[in-house]
C-alpha cells in the first residue's frame, strides 16, 4: 500500500495583484509558511506560470521546479480548468465564458476552443517537462442544459453531446498518453462529466483510454447527494487527483439540490472550510489508503463563510492529521506461523 502525498494546496483561489500572491516564489513561500508540502499550479495564470514556455523549455520546468524545492515543496499537478471547459461548450454559456480566454477571441466559440485544445496540448507536454504524472481539468459541456429531462429530451441527443465530447478529447487524451500523463476530469455539476455515469458514458465512447481518470472531490457529490464514499468503492482504479474540499447539504421546505438560484450562503449545498462541512473524511482517507491511491491530497479551499486565509491555515494541519501512514505488515503476524504448503495440507486434512 502507499500513504498519500500531502498535504498540498491548488494556488487558484489564492493568486492576486499583491505580494507574495502575485508570483510563484511567493506563494510558494506563503504555502511553506502553512505547512504545505506541495503546489496546484493553475496554468492559465500567468503572474505564476507560463504554460507554453512550459510545453517548449524543459530549462523553464526546472527553474518552475527550482522555485518549489527552495521552499521545500513539490509541484503535485498544473491545472487547466479554465481551459478545459472551453474544450467544449454549449452557446448558451458563450459569453459567460470569454473571461476565461484570450480577450481577442471573445464571441468567437470555435477560436474559444481551438485555443482550448491547443493549452490542453502544451499542458501535456509542460507535465512531462515538469515529470508530473497525473494533470486536473474539467471536461466542459455540451449536453449540461438538458441534464432534466424536461422539456423532453428528442432520443439520441444526449448520445450526440457524448459522441461529440469524445471526439474532441481524444486527441487530447493520445497527447497526453504520449507524453505518460493521466488526464483527471474534476466530476462537477456545470460539466458534462459530473457523476460516476456520465464518467462512465463518456469512458465508453473514448473506449476506455487510460488515460481518462479521475480527479475525486466529495464536495460535489454531497451538492448532487451521492454516496461520496461508495463512488471510491466503483471507481478507484481511475482515480488519480484528489481535491480535499468539505461541503453541507442541510435541504428546508424552500429549497434543495437546484438551489432556487440563491446566493451560494443561502443554498441548501454549500462548500465549507475542511472540517466545517459535513464529509466524512476519516472515512474518504481510509478508502484511499485501501485502495492504493497513488497520488496527493490536495486542498482545494471554497467556502463563503470563512475567510480564505484562515482556510488555508487550517487546511494543512486538517490534511496532516487525516493522511495515513500505511502498514507495512499485517497487525496479527505475531501469531502467524508462516508459509508451509504441507502443514496447510495437513491442517486441512488432505
Amino acid at each position: 500500500m502507499k500513504t498519500i502525498q500531502g498535504p498540498a494546496i491548488f494556488l487558484a483561489q489564492f493568486a492576486g495583484d499583491e505580494a507574495p500572491y502575485n508570483t510563484l516564489e511567493g506563494l510558494a513561500q506563503w504555502a511553506e509558511g502553512h505547512g504545505y508540502d506541495g503546489i496546484q499550479i493553475p496554468s492559465w495564470d500567468r503572474r505564476l506560470f507560463d504554460l507554453e514556455l512550459a510545453a517548449e523549455s524543459q530549462v523553464y520546468c526546472d527553474e518552475v521546479k527550482g522555485i518549489a524545492a527552495c521552499s521545500g515543496l513539490a509541484i503535485t499537478e498544473l491545472s487547466t480548468h479554465l481551459q478545459g471547459q472551453l474544450v467544449a461548450s454549449h452557446p448558451a454559456f458563450d459569453t459567460l465564458l470569454d473571461g476565461f480566454a484570450p480577450a481577442a477571441l471573445a464571441g468567437d466559440a470555435k477560436a474559444k476552443a481551438a485555443w482550448a485544445v491547443e493549452q490542453l496540448r502544451w499542458a501535456a507536454k509542460a507535465s512531462r517537462n515538469l515529470g508530473l504524472k497525473a494533470h486536473a481539468t474539467f471536461s466542459g459541456a455540451l449536453a449540461w442544459p438538458f441534464f432534466y429531462p424536461w422539456p423532453q429530451r428528442p432520443a439520441g441527443l444526449i448520445e450526440e453531446a457524448f459522441r461529440e465530447l469524445a471526439a474532441r478529447w481524444l486527441p487530447i487524451l493520445d497527447a497526453f498518453d504520449e507524453a505518460g500523463v493521466d488526464v483527471c476530469f474534476e466530476l462537477h455539476p456545470g460539466e458534462d462529466l459530473h457523476d460516476g455515469a456520465t464518467f462512465e458514458r463518456f469512458l465508453a465512447a473514448v473506449g476506455n483510454h487510460p488515460r481518462a481518470c479521475i480527479l475525486y472531490d466529495p464536495s460535489h457529490m454531497v451538492l448532487q447527494q451521492m454516496d461520496y464514499l461508495a463512488f471510491l468503492d466503483l471507481y478507484h482504479e481511475r482515480v488519480r487527483a484528489f481535491h480535499v474540499k468539505d461541503a453541507e447539504f442541510r435541504p428546508s421546505g424552500r429549497a434543495g439540490v437546484y438551489g432556487g438560484y440563491q446566493d451560494w450562503i443561502d443554498r441548501p449545498g454549500r462548500f465549507r472550510s475542511l472540517g466545517d462541512g459535513q464529509i466524512d473524511f476519516r472515512q474518504v482517507f481510509s478508502k484511499m489508503a485501501q485502495y492504493d491511491y497513488p497520488g496527493w491530497a490536495v486542498v482545494e479551499w471554497e467556502c463563503c463563510l470563512k475567510h480564505p486565509k484562515a482556510g488555508a491555515a487550517e487546511g494543512a494541519k486538517f490534511v496532516r492529521a487525516h493522511i495515513i501512514r500505511v502498514t507495512d505488515r499485517a497487525f496479527d503476524d505475531f501469531a502467524g506461523g508462516g508459509s508451509d504448503a504441507m502443514k496447510n495440507r495437513k491442517i486441512l486434512g488432505l
